[in-house]
C-alpha cells in the first residue's frame, strides 16, 4: 500500500526525520530525540506536522441547525465570530465517529478539523446527513485538489512570540485572543492564514492553517526563528501528559464517550436533539476516566493493560513513561466506584504493579499537577 504524504515530506526528509506508517499516512516519529523534542515544547517552543488532519467548509444557510443535530455539543455556544468548540460526533449508537474541533466563522460558514483517519468516513457521515434532512450545505474538505490547506501546530511557552516573528500580521489579530478561538489573517508572506489557539499539547499555542503550496515555506520559515521540529512521539507524550483523548485508542465508535472522560463535551441538558442523545440518555455513564501513576518498578503502563481496582476491572487506553514527570503514567477506564486517591493495580506481563489514581491532566502549562 502506498502511503500518503503531507506537503512537508520533504522538509521531514531533508531534517533526517525517521519515518513511520501512521493510519496510513507517512509521518515522522522524531528527528533523532524524542525526549528532547517534548522537553522542547515544554520549556520553549516546537512545531508539528498536522497536516495529515483534514479541514472541512461547511457553508449555507442552515448549517447552525445542521451543526446542532449533528454534533453532540451545542454550536449556540457559538455567538462571537472566530469562537471554537470541541465536540464528539455521534452514531445513532451513541458511539464516536469522530471528535472534533468546529470554529464559527460566521452564520453561513463554519470550517471543522477532524481526525486523519476518520476523514473520509466523517465527510462521508456529514454528506449523508445533509441529504437526509435537505439542509442543500456545502460540504467541502480542503486536504486535496486546487483549495487544499495544511496544518502546523507551533506550541510551547515562547510559541506565540515566535508566530508573530514569522508572520508579524498575526500579531494584532492574535495578541488578545483567548484559547479555543480563531482568527482569519490575510496578507501574509504565506497568503491568508487561519490562526487558532486551541492546543493538544496542554501548553499555549497556535495551529496555522495555509494553503498547502506554502506549508514548507512556512515550516522552513519556523525552523530559520528557531522553532523546533517535533514528531508523533513527541506529541503522544504531551497529549499524554495532558490527559487529552486519542481517536482510535481512548475512545472510538465502540466507546460510550461518557465513560472516555467527554462528559463535559456533550450537551444532554438543553431541549436540542442530535445524533446519539437517545443512547446516550438510555446508557448513561458506566465507566469514568482516570490518569494513573505507576508506583512500583518493574515495567512501563500500556494500553490494553488489565487495571484491578476494589470494585471491578478496568482498562488502561493509553500509556507511557511521562519525560516531565520521570513516571510511569497512563489514562484508564476504570469501575464508577473508584476515587481519587485509591490504590489500583495493573497487570504487566506476570506481575500485578501498584499504581494511584489521580485527577487529569498530570500536566499543564509546564506545571506538574498530578503526583
Amino acid at each position: 500500500m502506498t502511503l500518503k504524504s503531507t506537503p512537508l515530506n520533504n522538509a521531514h526528509r531533508a531534517l533526517g526525520a525517521r519515518m513511520v506508517d501512521f493510519g496510513g499516512w507517512d509521518m515522522p516519529v522524531n528527528y533523532g530525540s524524542q525526549i528532547e523534542e517534548h522537553h522542547a515544547v515544554r520549556t520553549d517552543v516546537g512545531m508539528f506536522d498536522v497536516a495529515h488532519m483534514c479541514v472541512v467548509d461547511i457553508k449555507g444557510s442552515d448549517v447552525r441547525a445542521f451543526l446542532r443535530r449533528l454534533l453532540a455539543n451545542n454550536v449556540d455556544k457559538l455567538q462571537v465570530s472566530g469562537k471554537a468548540l470541541y465536540s464528539c460526533m455521534l452514531n445513532p449508537e451513541g458511539g464516536a465517529i469522530d471528535d472534533l474541533i468546529v470554529y464559527f466563522i460566521n452564520e453561513d460558514w463554519f470550517r471543522l478539523v477532524v481526525n486523519a483517519g476518520t476523514a473520509e468516513k466523517d465527510v462521508a457521515w456529514m454528506n449523508a446527513q445533509n441529504e437526509a434532512w435537505g439542509t442543500k450545505l456545502t460540504i467541502t474538505q480542503r486536504r486535496d485538489g486546487a483549495d487544499a490547506m495544511a496544518l502546523i501546530a507551533v506550541q510551547g511557552p515562547n510559541a506565540r512570540a515566535k508566530v508573530w516573528e514569522v508572520i508579524p500580521q498575526a500579531r494584532d489579530a492574535t495578541a488578545e485572543m483567548k484559547p479555543f478561538n480563531v482568527a482569519l489573517v490575510p496578507g501574509t508572506a504565506f497568503g491568508e492564514a487561519m490562526i487558532a489557539r486551541t492546543g493538544y499539547t496542554g501548553e499555549d499555542g497556535f495551529e496555522i492553517g495555509v494553503a498547502a503550496t506554502q506549508a514548507e515555506a512556512l515550516w522552513n520559515a519556523l525552523a530559520a526563528a528557531g522553532v523546533k521540529p517535533a514528531g508523533l512521539g513527541a506529541r503522544d507524550t504531551l497529549r499524554l501528559e495532558a490527559g487529552m483523548n486519542l481517536y482510535g485508542q481512548d475512545m472510538d465508535e465502540s466507546v460510550n464517550p461518557l465513560d472516555a472522560g467527554l462528559a463535559w463535551t456533550i450537551d444532554l441538558v438543553s431541549e436540542r436533539d442530535f445524533i446519539g442523545k437517545a443512547a446516550l440518555q438510555a446508557k448513561g455513564q458506566n465507566a469514568q476516566f482516570v490518569g494513573l501513576i505507576l508506583r512500583e518498578k518493574g515495567g512501563v503502563l500500556r494500553a490494553h493493560q488489565k487495571v484491578i481496582a476494589a470494585g471491578g476491572e478496568g482498562e488502561i487506553t493509553s500509556g507511557t513513561f511521562s519525560p516531565t514527570m520521570q513516571q510511569a503514567i497512563a489514562l484508564a477506564r476504570v469501575p464508577t466506584g473508584v476515587q481519587v486517591g485509591d490504590t489500583v493495580h495493573v497487570e504487566i506481563r506476570d506481575k500485578k504493579l501498584a499504581a494511584t489514581v489521580v485527577k487529569l491532566p498530570f500536566v499543564r502549562n509546564g506545571k506538574i499537577l498530578a503526583a
